[in-house]
């Protein structure tokens, strides 16, 4: 395996939710190079009871469980000692996950990702353990696996030599700021519809002025945020 490997260890209560998706096109086949690696460790196995609990009631009453901040502090310190890699934990109350982070995540060793469950996380070990809250948007999910998943894909595919064009991934939404421009492609034709005369002018700096015209119309419409 390459020195440059990208390391990705997940701590979860369902680790064979892994690679999941990951396992095919792009994702899977830079896998098979070595060209980033995928650990997952059951939380579980933390655990000191022959119940094999990690859960327990909220402090100060409430619903649900929440992990508790001993097992998942062994689990953690299991696989992470003076490892430089983030720590990072799926929660809808963190941070949004961005391009830019996406990128950043990409340039590094690789990253720890905690997959929640139940009410949350015991902040005691959110704290003592640095755990970055990262969200992939304003919904709640069953659990943070789905989120660590998706949130792999963006980065797995911007790794060097992931995808074979090296441009692919330049001119994509959030890139620059902007929302990606429209795609067409044959037939010259669909339903009386037709694919925009500048896009077949051969004139590329008129093409690349389109596009660009093109992608900050649909962001002020759909994300006027972005523009701001």
């Amino acid at each position: 395996m390459s020195a440059m490997t990208f390391r990705a260890t997940i701590l979860t209560l369902y680790p064979e939710m892994f690679p999941g998706h990951l396992g095919f096109s792009l994702a899977g086949k830079a896998m098979e190079r070595g060209q980033w690696a995928l650990d997952a460790v059951q939380i579980r196995d933390f655990a000191t009871d022959k119940h094999r609990t990690v859960d327990d009631t909220p402090a100060g009453g409430g619903a649900g469980m929440v992990l508790r901040s001993d097992i998942l502090a062994k689990a953690i310190d299991h696989v992470s000692t003076d490892d430089n890699r983030p720590r990072l934990l799926m929660s809808p109350r963190g941070k949004p996950l961005t391009q830019q982070k996406v990128r950043e995540l990409a340039l590094g060793e690789g990253v720890i990702i905690v997959c929640g469950r139940f009410e949350g996380v015991d902040q005691r070990v959110i704290d003592a353990r640095g755990l970055e809250e990262v969200s992939i948007g304003d919904y709640v999910l069953s659990g943070g696996e789905p989120a660590a998943l998706t949130l792999l894909d963006a980065v797995v595919r911007v790794l060097p030599g992931v995808m074979g064009n090296a441009l692919s991934g330049t001119h994509e939404s959030f890139e620059n700021g902007l929302l990606e421009h429209p795609q067409y492609t044959r037939p010259q034709v669909f339903e009386g519809r037709e694919i925009p005369a500048v896009l077949t002018s051969g004139n590329h700096a008129a093409i690349d002025k389109w596009r660009l015209e093109e992608a900050r119309r649909l962001t002020a419409e759909r994300r006027p945020d972005l523009l701001r």
